[in-house]
């Protein structure tokens, strides 16, 4: 959760500040690095599952509205004010509002992807993974791809946390879980691209334009996914692959940040990059806390 939440600040960061050397003077001046809509939609999730022991989707909806409504300056896309606005004036349920974005095709953005670390933490080794996933992405996706792009990532943290990062691990054999867990073509094939990027030494700015950057679950997560792969065992170096290189930057941080907060541990974590992240000890509680709690 600490890896997301910098990877977060850090895309955040990127937008202004897009060269590495400039964007790591920038990282090192800061006094606090300062989260995004990303971040905060995690918290929420968090302390909903240790409030409820479960996911309740109207009470997880509550959660990010409550949120939101704390901190709507932290850079909220279009569709989570709609959903809540809609909750709020028609009296239905997340899911039914959620359903109507898009001409009623629903998101298939990556917001649920980018805020599911607590629930990979909490559930990694359940089997209804899939499902808890599905049921915590609907509160604002209900399109297949932005569902699949939540449980996708979720199943990578689960990984991710699982492996043993003393001994080498196989991008392929991740990559192929990934591909056999996910439930949408578009981001199977996407998937199945990295693999051969890896072991091309394919750079990352290449690797972009190839496995996308914008907002949408399947033209970002697995650019993310590539930026941990590609760089498993440097913290810092997963995180600026992700971010420098166009896109939505704060989100390709989060998720890359997660893969690799997961597989290395904090402590593998620049200390004064911890240090300065707002709400660090908080982030940490929750993440401890759901850790103790998992099922």
């Amino acid at each position: 959760m600490l890896g997301s939440a910098l990877g977060d600040a850090i895309g955040e960061l990127a937008f202004r500040f897009p060269e590495r050397e400039q964007l790591l003077a920038q990282v090192e001046d800061s006094e606090k690095l300062i989260y995004t809509d990303d971040t905060a939609m995690s918290i929420a999730l968090a302390e909903s599952l240790i409030e409820v022991g479960d996911i309740e989707e109207q009470q997880l909806g509550d959660s990010f509205y409550q949120q939101y409504l704390k901190e709507p300056w932290r850079g909220y896309g279009a569709g989570p004010p709609q959903v809540f606005n809609m909750v709020e004036e028609e009296d239905i349920n997340y899911s039914e509002a959620a359903r109507r974005l898009y001409d009623g095709k629903g998101s298939k953005g990556n917001g649920a992807a980018m805020r599911i670390t607590p629930l990979a933490i909490y559930y990694h080794n359940s089997e209804q993974l899939y499902e808890k996933a599905l049921a915590s992405a609907r509160v604002t996706h209900t399109h297949p791809l932005g569902i699949d792009g939540a449980a996708v990532q979720a199943k990578a943290i689960t990984q991710s946390v699982n492996l043993n990062y003393q001994r080498p691990f196989s991008p392929q054999i991740f990559i192929e879980s990934l591909i056999t867990f996910s439930r949408t073509t578009e981001l199977k094939d996407k998937l199945a691209l990295i693999p051969e990027l890896i072991t091309a030494d394919i750079s990352p700015a290449e690797a972009v334009e190839r496995l996308g950057k914008d907002i949408t679950a399947h033209e970002s997560i697995p650019y993310a996914h590539y930026c941990f792969l590609r760089n498993p065992h440097t913290f810092v170096e997963a995180v600026l692959s992700s971010v420098l290189n166009g896109g939505d930057r704060d989100t390709l941080g989060a998720m890359a940040g997660a893969l690799c907060g997961g597989y290395l541990g904090v402590e593998a974590i620049p200390p004064e990059w911890r240090q300065k992240l707002e709400n660090n000890q908080h982030i940490e509680t929750l993440a401890r806390e759901l850790a103790a709690r998992a099922s």
